[in-house]
């Protein structure tokens, strides 16, 4: 039988739940104050990071975005009219079509991600210390330990 979820439990998923989605309504605002709609920015972001050794494929975009395939294709299509990215075929397999941030793309991305990276750095450890609450409510009282905070200077006590 499952164990029963504690109170401790539901204020930290209802924590990191609130923490997310603060993070992404924040995202989605400072992307439109750029001039991109917040699935643009995640596009030209999932361009940019994508894993080593993975292409940014139309395919490999879709799965990242969390999107179809056509709906990849046309937020692909109105970065490309504004001149934020290229496509190209493989040249290892010409079905393959690669999309690649184009200089005016680039810029933008770094506008809005230098924004979104100094903001987890000042608030990132609501983030931390939310999922560590999280987990510390799931370990059984045996293995508890007390539960390491991180600091804003990112120091754990």
């Amino acid at each position: 039988m499952a164990k029963e979820i504690t109170t401790a439990e539901y204020r930290a998923l209802a924590e990191l739940r609130y923490r997310i989605r603060k993070f992404v309504r924040d995202g989605d605002i400072v992307a439109r104050s750029a001039g991109l709609e917040p699935q643009q920015y995640l596009l030209l972001l999932a361009i940019r990071g994508m894993p080593e050794g993975e292409e940014p494929t139309i395919r490999s975009l879709a799965e990242r975005l969390a999107l179809k395939h056509q709906s990849t294709v046309e937020l692909i299509d109105r970065l490309e009219s504004h001149g934020y990215v290229r496509r190209a075929r493989s040249r290892d397999d010409r079905r393959r079509v690669l999309v690649s941030l184009l200089p005016r793309g680039e810029q933008l991305l770094e506008e809005v991600a230098q924004q979104r990276i100094s903001e987890l750095r000042s608030s990132g450890t609501a983030f931390v210390n939310a999922i560590g609450a999280l987990l510390e409510a799931g370990r059984s009282p045996r293995s508890r330990k007390r539960p390491r905070r991180v600091s804003r200077s990112g120091v754990k006590s």
